[in-house]
């Protein structure tokens, strides 16, 4: 694994603007000496000064602030670092940060004091991802979820199950060091219970980092159907405001439109498609293309009935061609066909007028159980796809594991389990490659 660098850096830690306090950091060996070159203060540990900072070949002042001091490994990046907080001026800013690169520093990289936070032990993997999850959160729920990744909730329940893990292979490759006992120790019931229980504990925490996951990325709903069905104004309902034109002309949008929604903190990519039918028009064409682009990425697929004409042959020719995702149907136009709006879905349809809105608000309601995601639930925490990825290679090793055992194969079984072991050491940071390292920090913003 990669080891710190062992220089100083150095960034603006805040946007500058030109009013408000702009921050500076300096993290690494020489950063107290630097600023004691700049400032002529040699600070005292996690004490606030009122100081000036100069520069460092003439008595002229740049500006004056706050100067902090927090020396490692009992800091954020478990090297000294130092804190300057002046005037927000961009200008004054990258002045002190030059100022601070001529004693020695050097800019730091994108998400650099959290990687050294990561290299010195500060914080596994996991955390120093939620350190830019929190950054980028969209939502007071995602932001909470992000806290308790950073704070370790996340971490804890995979190191947990390592741990469970690391038990039961011992097990296993204890009893296969010992063949010339007289006890099959692989036929005990109790390893194969054993087995069966850490399956379970990981397809529910496959539940809830995909819940964690949805909160962080969002779901992509998208809607399809006939033309005129009323998508566009379902689309318009759910956003809130008109984003797509409607009209009673069959066929009016072309391309796909986009909304964006949030429901109980979840962000839902609301995705309205050119209607589904044969056509000769290329533009027409092109978005019907372009449509079944968006449901193969969908996560969930809405399929608008116009409840005046029916189901029709062209809906089930739709239906039998969709990929194997979770399908919602959804009659429309209660308002013309005299039928009630439904209060909630019953065996996977709605009926709702999108013209009227009545009946949308238990679709929203649907929207939000389909998610699993709730701003009550005071346990969630955000996750990553690579993430579930490394939790879905876990479960793959695992199966293939229990099924090694039914047949008697202990040493497949340890290897099954070494695997699985890997995948979810990958998560935290235990074992990681380097190139994916330089990944994970290099999509953080300069600063942290």
């Amino acid at each position: 694994m990669t080891e710190p660098s062992g220089d100083t850096i150095c960034a603006p830690a805040t946007s500058p603007g030109r009013a408000g306090v702009g921050i500076v950091r300096l993290s690494g060996p020489d950063a107290r000496s630097i600023i004691g070159r700049l400032t002529g203060v040699e600070p005292r540990p996690r004490h606030a000064h009122y100081v000036e900072i100069r520069r460092r070949d003439q008595p002229t002042t740049l500006d004056d602030g706050i100067l902090l001091y927090f020396p490692g490994p009992h800091s954020y990046t478990g090297e000294d670092v130092v804190e300057w907080q002046g005037h927000g001026n961009p200008v004054l800013l990258d002045a002190v940060v030059a100022e601070m690169i001529g004693c020695g520093a050097r800019m730091a990289r994108p998400g650099e004091f959290t990687e050294r936070a990561f290299l010195n032990g500060r914080m596994d993997l996991a955390q120093a991802e939620a350190v830019a999850d929190l950054i980028e959160a969209g939502s007071v729920q995602a932001a909470t979820a992000a806290r308790r990744s950073l704070t370790g909730v996340f971490s804890t329940r995979v190191d947990a199950f390592v741990e469970h893990l690391v038990h039961l292979r011992m097990y296993i490759e204890a009893a296969l060091d010992f063949p010339e006992e007289e006890i099959d120790f692989l036929t005990d019931t109790r390893l194969r219970d054993q087995m069966e229980s850490l399956r379970e504990e990981l397809a529910e925490l496959l539940s809830r980092v995909g819940e964690g996951l949805r909160l962080r990325e969002g779901l992509q709903l998208v809607i399809v159907g006939r033309p005129n069905a009323g998508k566009s104004s379902l689309l318009n309902q759910l956003a809130g405001e008109s984003r797509a034109i409607v009209t009673e002309i069959a066929g009016t949008t072309r391309d796909v439109l986009r909304a964006e929604i949030t429901l109980d903190g979840l962000p839902v990519h609301v995705i309205d498609t050119a209607g589904l039918r044969e056509s000769r028009d290329p533009i027409e064409q092109e978005g019907i293309r372009r449509a079944w682009e968006e449901i193969d990425r969908a996560d969930l697929i809405l399929l608008l009935i116009d409840g005046q004409r029916g189901r029709s042959a062209d809906d089930e020719a739709t239906l039998a061609r969709l990929p194997d995702k979770p399908v919602l149907t959804v009659i429309n136009k209660v308002d013309l066909t005299g039928e009630l709006a439904d209060e909630r879905v019953e065996d996977d349809t709605l009926r709702l007028s999108a013209r009227t809105g009545e009946g949308v608000d238990a679709l929203r309601n649907e929207l939000r159980r389909i998610a699993g995601v709730s701003d009550h639930n005071q346990d969630t925490f955000l996750a990553r796809r690579r993430h579930l990825e490394a939790l879905e290679t876990a479960r793959a090793a695992l199966d293939e594991a229990a099924d090694s055992l039914v047949h008697g194969a202990g040493e497949l079984a340890a290897e099954s389990l070494r695997r699985a072991q890997s995948a979810l050491e990958a998560i935290t940071g235990r074992y990681t490659a380097d190139d994916l390292l330089g990944e994970i920090f290099g999509s953080f913003c300069i600063g942290k």
